[in-house]
């Protein structure tokens, strides 16, 4: 999953992207004003936005309004040191879908930033079913028919992607915008690599494959 951070305040930023990166594998942008964070969110594909309200050039009110006229529908939690009432009728009228007010525990931001991109993809549960897969996006294990299967990283931020979006076809581009930063090079074979990978051991023992290539488009996880 790709999540982009708007926060003006460098440490705090780098402390959201560390946590994002190391306890859930996301792959992470960030942008220091409304601006800038507005160019990236049209421009990129996200799975969520964290948005501080308090911005240079652009104050964060003003990049998510323009966000939703744009069209574009990424779940948004907004980072605020204002909790009353009018405010947060605001922020949900101009299109947020949460908010957290600061100070925030990063385990609280990790555990609502999941919601959202479950909710975003159709998915209210953290235990994804396939078939007889399972995966818990919680503690990020995965098995089937009971059997636990060991992932790398990589390959474990592949299948969520899948997951997340069951008897869709997903294309390579699409894995690639999702599962990397924009520092990321794109040319290259890796998710031809990850997908070999997560064959091998998901269909060890079965005589059903769970993901299947469509020739000239991408990947589909499904019975």
């Amino acid at each position: 999953m790709r999540v982009l951070i708007v926060e003006d305040e460098p440490r705090l930023a780098e402390n959201i992207a560390r946590s994002l990166r190391e306890s859930a594998g996301y792959a992470v942008d960030i942008a220091a004003d409304g601006q800038e964070g507005l160019f990236l969110a049209e421009s990129n594909a996200y799975d969520v936005v964290l948005l501080d309200l308090m911005l240079p050039h652009m104050d964060g009110m003003q990049m998510l309004t323009r966000l939703r006229q744009s069209g574009q529908h990424t779940p948004v939690l907004v980072l605020t040191a204002r909790d009353d009432k009018e405010s947060v009728v605001a922020l949900l009228n101009a299109g947020a879908d949460d908010y957290l007010t600061k100070p925030f525990d990063l385990g609280e931001l990790l555990a609502r930033t999941k919601v959202l991109i479950r909710r975003g993809k159709g998915q209210p549960s953290p235990v994804l079913t396939i078939g007889d897969l399972e995966l818990n996006t919680v503690n990020r294990t995965v098995q089937r028919a009971g059997r636990p299967i060991s992932l790398t990283a990589m390959e474990y931020r592949v299948l969520e992607y899948l997951a997340h979006r069951p008897r869709a076809v997903v294309s390579k581009t699409e894995l690639l915008e999702h599962l990397y930063d924009y520092n990321w090079e794109k040319f290259s074979n890796v998710i031809e690599v990850y997908i070999s990978g997560l064959r091998r051991k998901l269909d060890d023992g079965s005589a059903r494959q769970l993901i299947h290539t469509v020739r000239g488009q991408g990947y589909i996880l499904q019975e």
